[in-house]
C-alpha cells in the first residue's frame, strides 16, 4: 500500500488540517474547500441558488462571447440575437409572476430587486453593455409597477410582456433626463430649483409633449419609453410619467452619443415636438412623476450596484486567468506574493460588494439610503478592482479588443447613471436626516 507524503508547506495548508478535526467535530469546524463563486452561492435559498447559476450558464453562452465584437463594433446581428435569446429565456419579462410576466409564483417569495441584483452581476461578468440592454427594459417597466395603475399593466404592460415570453424582443426605456438636467432631477434640492425642459400641455382627450430626454439607455430600440414631462408653467413637483410608443407622431429620435464604454447599450436623445398621448396612457395618475421616479430609484440603484460588481468580477476573473497563464521572469505571475495579494485584494472588495447587496435587497422595501450606499459603494469599489486588474496586465491592460480594458471602461459609467455618486452621498443623507439634524 502506497503511503503519500506531505512535505511541510502542506501539512500547514488548510486542506490537510482541516481533515484532522475529530469526526464529531467537523460539523462545526470543517468546511469543503470549494470556489468562491460557489461558496457564495451556497449561502442563497435554493431556488435563488439555480437562478444564479442559471444566470451565469446563459451569460456565459450568450453574452461573452460577444461581448468584444459588439464593444468594438457594434454588430448589430449578434445585438438581435442576443435580444432574441435573452426574450426566450424570460429575462425582458421577469419582473411579474406569470402568468403576466416569465416567472412562477413560488420565486417571488424573495424581493424582486433581490433577484434582480443576482441576476445582474452574472449577466455583467460577462458584459456590461450588454447586460445594461437587458436591464434597462426593466427600468422602463418599473415606473408602471411602482405606480400599481392597473390599466397601464393589464392594457399596455401585459402586451408587451407577451411578446417578450414568445421570444419576439420588445423593450421599454425610462427617460427622465434632460440636456440641462441630469442629476438635478434625483435630488430633492435640486429638482426644486429645476426648470423643466420636456413639458406637458393639456388638450382634448391627452396631452402633448415637447421637449428633449438626453442619455436614454435603450432609446433607440425601444418600443415605448415611460417618459416623465412636467405640466406647462408648473415645476418639477408636477412631472407626470406618460407612457409614449415608437411611432406615435411627434415622436423621434436624434443622435446615439458615442460612449467609452457599456457601448452595447445606446445612450439615446429622444425628441417630442406636439407629441399627443391620450389620457390612458398617463401613468399612475397626474402629478404623480416625482413619486414614481424616485420610488423607481430606490429600486433601480440595487441592480446598479450589482452592475458594477458584475464588471469588477469580470475584470478580477480575466486577471486571474492572465497571472496564471503569463510568465515573468521564468514564474507565472500567479507565484509572485506581490501578484496574490492583488488578487486577494480583489476578491476582498467584490465580496464585501456582494454581502452589501444581498444583506439589503433581502427586504421588501427598498430603502433610498440603503440604495444609495449600495450604488456609491459598489461602484467606486468596481473602479477600484478594475485598475488592480489593469496593473495586473500591466503594458497588456491597454489593447484593445481586450476583457479587462473593456470593463475599465464598463465599470466607470456605473459611478455617474442612476445619479452620480455625489448626489447619492447626499441621497443617503437625506433618508437620515432626522436622525442627523435632531
Amino acid at each position: 500500500m502506497e503511503i503519500k507524503t506531505f512535505n511541510l508547506e502542506e501539512k500547514l495548508s488548510p486542506k490537510y488540517f482541516l481533515e484532522q478535526i475529530k469526526p464529531y467535530l467537523k460539523f462545526l469546524l470543517k468546511y469543503d474547500q470549494d470556489k468562491l463563486w460557489e461558496m457564495d452561492t451556497q449561502l442563497l435559498p435554493k431556488r435563488l441558488q439555480k437562478l444564479r447559476r442559471n444566470y451565469r450558464a446563459f451569460a456565459e453562452k450568450h453574452l461573452k462571447p460577444y461581448a468584444l465584437e459588439i464593444d468594438v463594433n457594434k454588430n448589430k446581428e449578434l445585438l438581435e440575437k442576443v435580444k432574441i435569446e435573452a426574450a426566450k429565456a424570460g429575462y425582458f419579462s421577469d419582473l411579474l409572476p406569470s402568468p403576466i410576466g416569465s416567472v412562477d409564483w413560488l420565486t417571488y417569495r424573495y424581493p424582486f430587486h433581490w433577484i434582480a441584483a443576482i441576476k445582474y452581476e452574472e449577466l455583467c461578468a460577462a458584459c456590461g453593455g450588454l447586460g445594461l440592454l437587458i436591464g434597462a427594459h426593466s427600468l422602463g417597466v418599473a415606473p408602471i409597477l411602482v405606480s400599481g395603475d392597473l390599466n397601464i399593466i393589464f392594457n399596455h404592460l401585459y402586451p408587451i410582456l407577451k411578446k417578450n415570453k414568445k421570444g419576439i424582443p420588445t423593450l421599454m426605456a425610462f427617460a427622465i433626463t434632460e440636456p440641462s438636467g441630469g442629476s438635478d432631477v434625483e435630488d430633492t434640492e435640486g429638482g426644486a430649483r429645476y426648470k423643466p425642459l420636456t413639458t406637458a400641455k393639456r388638450v382634448s382627450g391627452g396631452w402633448l409633449l415637447n421637449g428633449r430626454k438626453v442619455f436614454i439607455s435603450d432609446g433607440d430600440i425601444a418600443h415605448a419609453v415611460t417618459v416623465f414631462a412636467a405640466i406647462e408653467n408648473k415645476g418639477l413637483d408636477s412631472w407626470t410619467c406618460f407612457l409614449v410608443y415608437d411611432g406615435t407622431p411627434g415622436f423621434s429620435r436624434g443622435r446615439n452619443e458615442l460612449k467609452m464604454g457599456q457601448r452595447a447599450s445606446s445612450a439615446t436623445e429622444l425628441i417630442f415636438e406636439d407629441c399627443f398621448v391620450p389620457d390612458s396612457q398617463v401613468v399612475g395618475g397626474l402629478e404623480k412623476g416625482w413619486m414614481l421616479n424616485r420610488l423607481t430609484l430606490n429600486y433601480s440603484r440595487i441592480p446598479v450596484g450589482s452592475i458594477a460588481l458584475g464588471i469588477a468580477r469580470g475584470a478580477m476573473e480575466h486577471a486571474i486567468d492572465f497571472a496564471k497563464n503569463h510568465t515573468f521572469a521564468g514564474k507565472k505571475l500567479i507565484e509572485y506574493q506581490e501578484i496574490q495579494m492583488q488578487i486577494a485584494d480583489m476578491l476582498i472588495l467584490t465580496s464585501a460588494s456582494r454581502m452589501m447587496i444581498w444583506q439589503y435587497a433581502k427586504t421588501w422595501q427598498a430603502h433610498q439610503s440603503w440604495s444609495s450606499m449600495i450604488k456609491v459603494f459598489c461602484s467606486d469599489t468596481a473602479m477600484k478592482v478594475c485598475e488592480i486588474a489593469m496593473d495586473i496586465l500591466s503594458n497588456h491592460s491597454i489593447y484593445h479588443k481586450n476583457y479587462v480594458e473593456k470593463h475599465f471602461r464598463d465599470a466607470r459609467l456605473t459611478q455617474i447613471y442612476e445619479g452620480t455618486n455625489q448626489i447619492n452621498r447626499l441621497a443617503i443623507i437625506e433618508d437620515q436626516i432626522d436622525e442627523l439634524f435632531n
